[in-house]
């Protein structure tokens, strides 16, 4: 996870101003108030995962005030899942009160206003917030709203899966590459809706449209982990998603282009960004194409020039050093 903020960087005694301050100017703005400013201490901790945003925040009494002003300034329009590690962590959203421990869940919504007390009466508290664009979860949204503020199982079920999942994944983190983040970030979502849609007891309400855009997901994913494989045809892809090809194809229909194009295209654009890089200058050409999965050297050199309209070669001397 990436430091945002720590107490310890700044000056003793102004790490509260220092820390509202960055709260007040981001996207998503909010104020951070201490009984104790001079005494206040906190670190907070990010990590991305595609659409899902996930902090950790450490901090000695405190509250986080999201304000009726705040919410007209900015509203990026974001649902989020609070899930407390240590201590005692209070939610009041729409007129309700939530009093958390650790692992339970709570949802709260940027649109509205609302209160976070970290370790009311204790020494400190830690927390997981996830935020993700409201529009991903695809559930009712007037119902949506009855869950705000209340306080969700998350030690158990899929409330269980969904705070397992959150903490592994912060706590892991260090050895996660960039195409992991965002197959991680699919996977939260899909605990998310999860969670949500068992307490609205509304597992038939997530449209169908959302399961077919959760499928093309895992499958893009999978198509690029396995980019490298000259095996890799729509009936192979099928088969690994326990799908026809048939119903492969009707997922694709939508985008003017077929599911072996669509491969063949990812293909080229990682051969392409091979060659344009110096540091790999002497890597023949043709290693690079059955890198990305070309059998044969000729088809590469047709499909590249048909792509980018010059030959790998010329392509990789464009970008030679002068």
């Amino acid at each position: 996870m990436h430091l945002l903020f720590s107490s310890d960087e700044v000056a003793p005694g102004e790490g509260l101003a220092v820390l509202d301050e960055l709260y007040t100017t981001s996207e998503h703005p909010m104020r951070m108030f201490a009984p104790v400013p001079e005494k206040f201490r906190a670190t907070v901790r990010s990590l991305d995962l595609a659409a899902v945003n996930v902090v950790e925040l450490t901090a000695s009494p405190s509250e986080v005030v999201r304000t009726p002003r705040l919410v007209r300034q900015a509203d990026p329009e974001l649902s989020s899942v609070l899930v407390p590690l240590r201590g005692r962590v209070g939610l009041g959203q729409a007129g309700r009160e939530a009093v958390l421990g650790p692992r339970e869940l709570a949802l709260y919504d940027s649109s509205r206003p609302f209160e976070l007390r970290l370790a009311p009466g204790g020494e400190s508290a830690a927390l997981l917030r996830a935020h993700v664009p409201r529009a991903l979860l695809d559930l009712p949204a007037g119902r949506l709203d009855g869950l705000l503020g209340t306080a969700l199982d998350g030690r158990a079920g899929v409330g269980g899966l969904l705070t397992q999942f959150l903490a592994g994944t912060a706590a892991g983190s260090a050895a996660y590459s960039t195409g992991d983040l965002a197959r991680l970030g699919t996977v939260a979502l899909d605990l998310l809706r999860a969670v949500l849609a068992h307490h609205l007891d509304a597992e038939d309400a997530v449209p169908e449209d959302s399961h077919r855009r959760t499928l093309l997901l895992r499958i893009e994913a999978f198509v690029q982990r396995n980019l490298h494989e000259p095996q890799l045809s729509p009936a192979a892809i099928a088969a690994a998603h326990h799908i026809s090809s048939s119903h492969l194809h009707r997922l694709f229909a939508g985008r003017d282009t077929t599911v072996a194009a669509w491969v063949r295209g990812q293909r080229l654009q990682r051969a392409r960004r091979d060659l344009a890089d110096p540091a790999l200058g002497a890597v023949p050409v043709h290693h690079i194409a059955a890198r990305w999965g070309f059998r044969d050297h000729s088809t590469f050199t047709r499909a590249f020039r048909g792509a980018y309209g010059m030959a790998p070669r010329e392509y990789r001397r464009s970008y030679a050093p002068r």
